[in-house]
């Protein structure tokens, strides 16, 4: 009821994600994810025409990159005012110590003692750094976009986004440091709290100080708010995906909403960007160490409230006093 004098509150209204489908091979579920590559697929970009082909290559001279970025273009020049469309590259950092321990230790004790400690005799993996290998797949993450930029005239992301750990920011670094960008469109990603990997507990998704990250990386930008210290992680508790889900769909929203570039880049992790497909409704796609995956998004402002905004559940984590023996054996 409104009283007299009162202007009428505005109906509640959110982001309604979707993928579009038919462009990657990625969002096919006959695609096998697990030995999927994308430097020998064109990225998973399906070799098809498009309803803007007539207009945009009369003389069938583009490369289907070129092709694709005009189709895009297309569907949001027809989509009405709360409909658009975005394309988003999302990466995978390369290997880190923590992956390297885990596939040592195997899961199992990996998720009830070592994950719990700052690292063992040989390694340290709080807020894990990239391991040598790591490096080398961010290098031929860059060398591949070398190509793609020369050969394909791929779209390079307009705006880059990436997690505040540090695994993700040095993969950044060396995936598009270097590269033939426009001016206009210069490599400087912005650090964004919410879109790193699963909070809690483990502490190589402890992130670093503020001053760290600031010292690592001088003239990157990092978001409004973001705090000296971490205040997400927690010793006890990890998030559940459901948790997982309502954070990323918060920081979806958050770039949705603020950058209205169409080709975006986000350098994240595994669980985290398992959890992006999630909420936009994308069938589940597994990504390696140092692998990348594009998704066409369609997103529409909608009437309603909308999924809940509440921060979701934690779970306690599972704890084991020691390695099992046949783990301590390793180690000796």
């Amino acid at each position: 009821m409104v009283m007299m004098g009162e202007s009428p509150k505005p109906a509640p209204e959110y982001i309604k994600y979707s993928t579009v489908t038919d462009y990657f091979q990625q969002d096919d579920h006959n695609t096998d994810d697990k030995n999927f590559d994308y430097t020998i697929s064109n990225f998973g970009l399906i070799d098809r025409s498009y309803d803007s082909d007539p207009h945009a290559d009369p003389h069938k001279t583009k490369t289907q990159w070129e092709r694709f970025e005009h189709e895009v273009a297309r569907l949001n020049q027809e989509s009405g005012s709360k409909t658009q469309y975005k394309v988003l590259y999302l990466g995978r950092h390369g290997e880190g110590y923590h992956n390297v321990a885990e596939a040592f230790y195997g899961t199992r004790d990996w998720d009830c003692y070592w994950s719990l400690q700052n690292g063992n005799e040989t390694s340290t993996w709080v807020d894990a750094r990239l391991t040598p290998i790591g490096i080398a797949q961010a290098q031929k993450a860059n060398a591949f976009w070398h190509l793609m930029i020369s050969i394909q005239k791929i779209p390079t992301p307009e705006s880059y986004y990436t997690s505040p750990l540090m695994r993700c920011l040095a993969t950044a670094e060396h995936t598009f440091s270097g590269l033939k960008l426009p001016a206009h469109k210069p490599f400087k990603p912005l650090i964004k709290e919410l879109i790193r990997e699963a909070i809690g507990a483990h502490t190589c998704d402890m992130r670093s100080t503020k001053t760290e990250i600031q010292k690592a990386y001088p003239d990157w930008p990092i978001e409004h708010g973001f705090a000296e210290e971490d205040p997400l992680w927690d010793a006890e508790l990890r998030e559940t995906d459901q948790a997982m889900d309502i954070r990323l769909r918060e920081a979806l929203d958050d770039i949705f909403s603020s950058d209205d570039k169409t080709f975006i880049s986000i350098s994240s992790h595994s669980g985290a960007i398992g959890s992006i497909l999630r909420v936009l409704k994308h069938r589940s796609f597994s990504l390696g160490t140092g692998q990348v995956i594009p998704v066409l998004v369609r997103a529409e402002m909608v009437h309603g409230e909308g999924p809940s905004r509440a921060k979701g559940p934690y779970t306690t984590i599972s704890k084991c006093p020691m390695p099992t023996p046949a783990t301590l054996a390793l180690l000796n």
